[in-house]
């Protein structure tokens, strides 16, 4: 009998031990979890006339331009320190063109990465489009700026993970190519296997992936239709490509499944079969109407109650403010109701009231939206407080801060958040 069990282990040992042979993936990574840490999303999709790419503006304006009447971005980014950017038909009052970086450039990236180092903040989710797995070109701008960012990440020691962005599925269409695309990075871009001191985000000490975009009413697919299922199955088991955590983007009230969620109980199926949740909750909480410190905290309370009943992690989202009136000019039916400014900075105090909400309500890790994201006005990198505005085109200002303010008191949350200094409600003054 004792021999037979020991043949039986020895089977089981023998099979671990093949399978761990097998995966593609690095053993570990210097970050094992996403416990304790402050992670932004960065979009890097900013292009520039010019550039690389040299395919005209994206993401700065409409139709490949970028000026008064095709404008996309509220806020304009601090350029003072890149050492490549570009001129655009926007004017200081003093005459100087003003400038603007692009994300294809790897001395944008190493910048960024070297901001992230310098004021603490953790490390990003590069964001990875849906349309982005159907193109199959081996040398698209994607794949440069993360394969830049890879880089970047392990010289300055932060965290980095990829997060897919459903958005710009269509009906008829299911997650196989995210798979594939899944399956390319893995080979090629050696994304979970940077070699020895990697800074490849893992948690339970399994590589991390992201899917942001199940379960929100706006969207033209159906959740039950895209094999959503079949893409976590894949991430969590496969023999060579899987092996991972899953973090799963989901609507601020997926719990009650109402509001800005799809009253459909399958997505309560899909959440209890991953990692971690995450909860969007950008727009979702303005201190024009709420008393953040008291209506946030208990929505995270109640969440991270709900989760970990399921054995599941959970991460709460912060933002800076919201601002995307230049971005919605072109969409009649929203621009009449969005203002410049709609979710107020506030100095820094919305977002310091976030954060410390979200940590003394018991929140283990934090998720930023967004590192770089100057189009809806959520960035938290160094923007600049003296725009080029003219009677034909508007910005808004950093409300008089510093231009790293948020860099600033994101790293000291991060801090916080750590228990290496005390929760400080009040926001501090540098």
């Amino acid at each position: 009998m004792k021999l037979k069990k020991l043949v039986v282990s020895g089977v089981v040992l023998c099979l671990v031990t093949t399978l761990s042979a097998q995966t593609k993936h690095g053993v570990t990574s210097k970050y094992k979890s996403y416990k304790g840490l402050v992670m932004a999303g960065y979009q890097g999709w900013f292009r520039a006339k010019g550039d690389p790419v040299n395919k005209g503006w994206g993401h700065y304006g409409n139709g490949n331009k970028f000026n008064a009447d095709n404008n996309t971005i509220d806020i304009w980014p601090d350029v003072s320190e890149y050492k490549k950017t570009y001129k655009t038909e926007f004017n200081y009052k003093n005459g100087k063109s003003a400038e603007v970086f692009s994300s294809v450039d790897k001395s944008t990236t190493e910048l960024h990465f070297k901001w992230m180092k310098d004021y603490g903040v953790d490390g990003v989710f590069m964001q990875r489009f849906f349309g982005v797995t159907k193109n199959k070109n081996t040398s698209k701008p994607q794949d440069i700026i993360l394969k830049n960012a890879l880089v970047e990440a392990k010289k300055n020691g932060r965290a980095i993970s990829l997060m897919y962005d459903l958005s710009g599925l269509q009906p008829g269409e299911d997650c196989s190519s995210v798979i594939e695309d899944w399956k390319m990075l893995v080979d090629k871009l050696k994304i979970t296997n940077q070699g020895e001191g990697q800074t490849y985000l893992y948690h339970n000490n399994k590589p991390l992936v992201a899917i942001w975009g199940v379960g929100f009413p706006d969207r033209p697919y159906d959740t039950r239709k895209i094999g959503i299922n079949k893409l976590i199955d894949f991430l969590k088991n496969d023999p060579f490509y899987g092996g991972c955590s899953v973090l799963l983007g989901v609507p601020t009230y997926f719990r009650e499944l109402n509001k800005d969620c799809l009253p459909d109980p399958y997505l309560h199926e899909i959440i209890e079969s991953v990692d971690i949740v995450l909860p969007w909750m950008v727009q979702r909480f303005t201190p024009l109407v709420h008393n953040v410190t008291d209506h946030l905290r208990d929505h995270i309370i109640e969440d991270i109650k709900w989760t970990k009943e399921r054995n599941l992690d959970y991460v709460p989202v912060i933002t800076p403010g919201f601002s995307w009136r230049n971005l919605s000019l072109n969409h009649p039916d929203l621009a009449k109701y969005t203002a410049y400014g709609a979710i107020p900075r506030l100095g820094g105090r919305f977002y310091w009231d976030q954060m410390t909400t979200a940590i003394s309500a018991g929140s283990k890790m934090i998720y930023v939206a967004m590192f770089d994201e100057v189009d809806e006005g959520t960035a938290i990198f160094k923007v600049s407080n003296t725009p080029p505005n003219s009677d034909k085109a508007h910005f808004i200002n950093n409300d008089d801060m510093p231009s790293d303010h948020y860099l600033w008191l994101t790293g000291l949350g991060a801090k916080m958040l750590r228990n290496e200094i005390p929760v400080q409600f009040e926001m501090p003054k540098r």
